[in-house]
């Protein structure tokens, strides 16, 4: 009986107090209830909507419709674990045990710079701090590395070498005072070309190996060399394609020709007289060989 006596003051005094838990997008969270036991029943809610309801003994918790009940169980008993937080999760969520509310706040936490990485000198990019589940009349600003405050929104047109440095967001709710850093890289653009120097001496010195030719790497240079060698030898070797090509069309024909019978020769026949015949000629008779003497 003085258990439950405690139970219900420890309940009655934490419950009073709201819990502020913050995360950021896509990762997973775990709010605790505040206890670590219940005799009877367990249930989480966010705002008005039930994620899970859990009485002793019974097997498999019930749990709500919602996106984020989906995404949502139990963890060590009593705490709520959410997983692939959204900035829709954000707000009032409430933990239920045995008739107690204890009252958490999730905040969902987005810092970000575009573009993303290292921004160039003179280049355009913006900075945002976006903070959901916050009451009315919270407030949201960025702290510069300077430490001028300014909207939680900065247009950096252009970027400047001042900018680089650490970005704070600074937010406040329930009289609370939170932040998150940014740290934000500034790079100069390297210098497109630059003329040969000339010493004192009048000996002419050669750029460094890092200066870029008209704005472009030496291993961009390399892959356009390769690729212009690769098209003068395409081309050649289509000319050669095509003019072999043509000289067996040409000897096509002749061989083809070659194969077909010849035609007979047409003789010119005149309508003339038909020769006589000739009278046939006795034979004329051999003198008989002289007899031996």
């Amino acid at each position: 009986m003085k258990s439950v006596t405690w139970l219900g003051l420890v309940l009655s005094v934490v419950s009073a107090v709201e819990k502020v838990t913050r995360t950021h997008p896509d990762q997973t969270i775990t709010i605790e209830c505040g206890v670590n036991t219940f005799s009877t029943n367990l249930r989480w809610h966010r705002e008005n909507d039930l994620l899970i309801d859990i009485f002793a003994g019974r097997s498999f918790p019930s749990k709500g419709k919602s996106d984020v009940a989906r995404r949502s169980k139990v963890k060590s008993k009593t705490s709520l674990q959410i997983s692939t937080v959204k900035s829709a999760d954000a707000g009032q969520f409430t933990c239920e045990v045995d008739g107690n509310h204890l009252h958490h706040t999730l905040l969902v936490v987005s810092v970000s710079s575009s573009p993303p990485g290292h921004l160039l000198v003179g280049s355009e990019a913006t900075l945002q701090c976006q903070v959901t589940g916050l009451k009315s009349g919270s407030t949201v600003k960025w702290r510069r590395p300077d430490g001028i405050d300014v909207s939680h929104t900065v247009q950096l047109k252009p970027v400047t070498v001042s900018h680089a440095g650490m970005w704070v967001c600074t937010f406040s709710h329930a009289g609370e005072t939170y932040s998150e850093n940014l740290n934000v890289s500034v790079k100069e653009l390297s210098p497109t070309s630059s003329p040969s120097l000339e010493s004192t001496s009048g000996d002419s010195v050669s750029p460094s190996g890092s200066t870029l030719l008209l704005g472009l790497s030496w291993w961009v240079w390399i892959i356009v060399g390769v690729g212009c060698l690769v098209i003068v030898v395409l081309t050649v070797l289509v000319i050669v394609l095509f003019k072999r090509g043509r000289k067996r069309e040409k000897r096509f024909p002749r061989m083809k020709n070659a194969g077909q019978p010849l035609n007979p020769r047409k003789y010119c026949q005149c309508s003339r007289p038909t020769a006589a015949v000739k009278p046939q000629q006795g034979r004329r008779r051999e003198k008989p060989s002289a007899l031996p003497l």
